[in-house]
């Protein structure tokens, strides 16, 4: 996933608050996307509330920029998008569940009455 512009708004708005990270974490893979937003403030007990709604503003604006459908064959997989508003980086990287079998026992088969 390619990361996108952080809105000049929101960077604001967040700085104001002291926020250091903003994450964006997709999840997908049961044909619904998901997305999880969070923040990194020092001051995140204090500003509380208003870190809710910043979280909320970044979650509205991310739906309406990353086209992120979530559709699979029920594997979980997610692209994670970090916003490093301190260093002026940005990093992604991709995730993904697969099934991990272990050996197949073997019993007789009962039936029941």
């Amino acid at each position: 996933m390619d990361a996108l512009p952080f809105p000049k708004y929101l960077y604001e708005k967040a700085k104001t608050l002291n926020v250091k990270i903003v994450t964006l974490a997709f999840s997908g893979g049961n044909d619904e996307g998901y997305l999880n937003v969070s923040v990194e403030s020092d001051d995140y007990d204090k500003n509380r509330d208003s870190l809710y709604v910043l979280e909320s503003d970044i979650e509205k604006w991310a739906w309406e920029v990353y086209d992120y459908s979530g559709t699979g064959d029920g594997t979980d997989y997610g692209d994670d998008v970090i916003y490093d508003l301190v260093n002026s980086t940005v990093e992604t990287q991709t995730w993904f569940m697969e099934p991990q079998y272990q050996d197949p026992e073997k019993n007789t088969m009962e039936i029941g009455e």
